[in-house]
């Protein structure tokens, strides 16, 4: 059951998570210990159980939702408002430039090995950031299809499904090869295969009037 938080309460708890991603990051999760979360965050022992009751594994829990939220907040503004082919193309340098910097240690990937991906919890950040990831590509695709940019004839729930798939897999082989040029074959492809589709209802538009 989740407990109602003051704002107060609601910072302090912000506060503990924010510091707990800060230590994990520079550290790694297998390095923190909650004496150090603690420390970094001028946080008592009653009070960290007081917002996190189950201990350590509730506490990275909480991180891992709030590293998932971050994958968001780094595509943005762009992600958001994929309106255009300039927006598109600057949410793409984006992502790869956000997966450059992050390099081969994935925190969200090392928090949900930690806390067991056998937990519901675990389980319902990912498929959570992932439904969120998917939607706004898809919200993006059908605009683009509004203005005749992309092509009426592309689902847009499988497309914007295969190109976060795609992402996905760049992201993997980038955490064993240190590298993004798969990330950025796989962006690129999906993105000249959307434009294309816009160029191949003209030329079958033209076909049949002719």
């Amino acid at each position: 059951m989740t407990r109602a938080l003051t704002r107060k309460g609601e910072a302090t708890r912000a506060r503990i998570v924010e510091g707990a991603a800060a230590e994990i990051r520079e550290r790694g999760v297998d390095e923190v210990r909650l004496e150090d979360v603690m420390a970094a965050t001028g946080t008592s022992k009653g009070q960290l159980f007081h917002y996190f009751p189950d201990g350590k594994e509730e506490l990275l829990l909480a991180v891992a939702e709030h590293e998932a939220d971050q994958v968001l907040v780094d595509q943005e503004p762009m992600l958001s408002n994929l309106t255009s082919w300039p927006v598109w193309l600057a949410w793409r340098d984006r992502l790869i430039e956000r997966y450059r910097a992050q390099g081969v240690k994935c925190p969200l990937n090392g928090l949900l090995g930690q806390t067991g991906r056998r937990a519901p919890g675990a389980q319902a950040i990912v498929t959570g950031l992932m439904w969120r990831w998917q939607t706004a590509i898809t919200e993006g695709i059908r605009h683009m299809q509004s203005t005749g940019d992309i092509g009426p004839d592309v689902d847009a729930d499988r497309a914007a499904a295969a190109l976060l798939a795609g992402i996905q897999g760049g992201v993997l082989l980038l955490l064993s090869t240190g590298r993004t040029d798969h990330l950025e074959a796989a962006l690129d492809l999906a993105l000249d295969s959307l434009r294309a589709s816009a160029r191949q209802a003209g030329t079958q538009r033209r076909r049949d009037d002719g």
